[in-house]
């Protein structure tokens, strides 16, 4: 057998720093105030019933074959794109297997040696791993500073593209899209916006924030990822025809990877079609926010109206107690440790739906306000 020493010493080091992560399966019997199932629809039974029926009804139970550009390519794919498109206003779509496949194929691709990609401080995991594989030089931002992204701009020459996310996963946060978008255009920096926790919850049809503000002209890509709101899984990239076409002959993760089956795609057709009547989810899930914002708990972002609170708890050892704490009392909340967000920052990361109701939202602010004012 090969030494395998080494792997025990890195996970006793991160042991040792209260991080090591496991696997745990959500309890059916806790309020679920931490999964992205924004809208509800991968808990819908309605919803998993008319995808099975559609699944049963176009014969649709085989895996995709291969990759797209080899077995794996079918009419529902390119029927999905289209429908994914139009509905985002773009000119066409491409769609990968995950948000991280996306990121990952985009960022890694796009920009070329003597490129420069400014991202956000804050920005996913996933752009930043598609951006170390590309042969361009990377610099971050203040977060949500659009004055700090213009200093940056102002001292480079030549292709330049912006990273940002519409919504941030961790803190919750809205970015200034319209002033980074003004800041792009002025200086000719191509916009790239990753829509992942805006999908679906924002806009009067859940197109995302980009739309809402009518941006969606000024940004040469849009990520919109199907794991949160929609309920299934996969990520489409939005953008021009060419874009379509350069990341199909360029991004690896779209080029050497089996297709989504047939099945993943009618659940993501089907979830667009719910998207715009879903007005009444988004009503209660902007209720719920509110309720929660007059809480006026230490969050990482106060005001952040949307389903994403962060709770800061500094240290890994204590935001686990609180997070177990919560747990014991039927309410199911995930604390977030270092390194995942940086040390000092750790916090619980309390997702809101519009199946939660404003009796449980009540008593998880009373339950955290007792905690931190005590100490547990």
């Amino acid at each position: 057998m090969p030494d395998e020493d080494f792997l025990g010493h890195y996970l006793q080091q991160r042991q040792s720093e209260d991080a090591l992560r496991t696997l745990r399966r959500p309890a059916a019997e806790q309020v679920d105030f931490c999964s992205n199932d924004y809208l509800g629809l991968a808990r819908d039974m309605t919803f998993q019933e008319t995808i099975a029926d559609a699944v049963s009804r176009h014969g649709l139970s085989h895996g995709s074959g291969g990759s797209r550009l080899l077995a794996g390519n079918y009419a529902l794919a390119e029927e999905t794109e289209a429908q994914i498109a139009q509905f985002h206003q773009a000119e066409a779509a491409l769609v990968f297997n995950s948000g991280y496949d996306a990121n990952v194929g985009l960022f890694s691709s796009l920009p070329h040696r003597g490129d420069i990609v400014l991202y956000d401080r804050l920005i996913h995991a996933s752009i930043r791993d598609g951006i170390r594989l590309s042969p361009a030089r990377a610099f971050a931002f203040a977060h949500n500073d659009a004055a700090h992204l213009e200093q940056r701009l102002k001292k480079l020459s030549g292709r330049v593209f912006v990273a940002v996310e519409s919504i941030y996963s961790m803190d919750g946060d809205r970015a200034p899209l319209e002033a980074i978008a003004e800041v792009c255009g002025r200086y000719g920096a191509h916009l790239i916006v990753d829509e992942a926790h805006a999908t679906g919850v924002v806009g009067d049809k859940g197109e995302g924030l980009v739309q809402q503000l009518g941006l969606q002209e000024r940004c040469l890509a849009r990520v919109h990822t199907f794991g949160k709101a929609l309920g299934v899984h996969g990520a489409a990239v939005t953008g021009s025809r060419s874009l379509r076409y350069y990341l199909l002959n360029f991004a690896r993760s779209f080029i050497y990877t089996t297709a989504l089956p047939p099945a993943a795609m009618a659940g993501v057709q089907l979830a667009y079609n719910r998207f715009p009547e879903m007005r009444t989810e988004r009503e209660q899930l902007s209720r719920l926010m509110a309720q929660f914002d007059r809480a006026a708990l230490p969050c990482a972002h106060r005001g952040a109206l949307t389903p994403i609170q962060g709770i800061i708890v500094p240290g890994n050892a204590a935001v686990k107690r609180l997070a177990t704490a919560l747990q014991s009392t039927g309410m199911d909340v995930r604390p977030v440790l270092s390194p995942t967000v940086p040390a000092g920052s750790e916090r619980l990361r309390v997702v809101l739906h519009s199946f939660n109701t404003l009796a449980e939202v009540e008593r998880l602010t009373a339950t955290l306000q007792q905690y931190l004012k005590t100490g547990g």
